[in-house]
């Protein structure tokens, strides 16, 4: 029994340094992204396979934590940044 633990672990650990291998070799481009909500500045990161959704990312991250509600949600995807910046690969 305990043979079969450690090799459920091992397959646990092997499987989740292959999914953060694949995700960071995928990751062309990295974009930080500012957006203003009331009088707060809020800047994010973001990586992507390209700089578009390195932006997008980035976005989605500043919006997820400040933005209540669908509404807010959805203004905050369509607002413009008061910065940005991204570097490629």
């Amino acid at each position: 029994m305990k043979h079969a633990k450690w090799l459920i672990i091992l397959g646990v650990l092997l499987f989740m340094g292959y999914v953060v291998y694949g995700t960071m070799t995928r990751a062309q481009a990295q974009c930080e992204v500012c957006l203003e909500f009331g009088n707060d500045l809020v800047c994010r990161r973001g990586a992507g396979p390209t700089v578009e959704e390195a932006r997008q990312a980035a976005q989605e991250s500043a919006c997820g934590g400040n933005a209540r509600g669908m509404t807010e949600l959805i203004r905050c995807r369509n607002q413009t940044p008061a910065s940005e910046q991204c570097t490629s690969n």
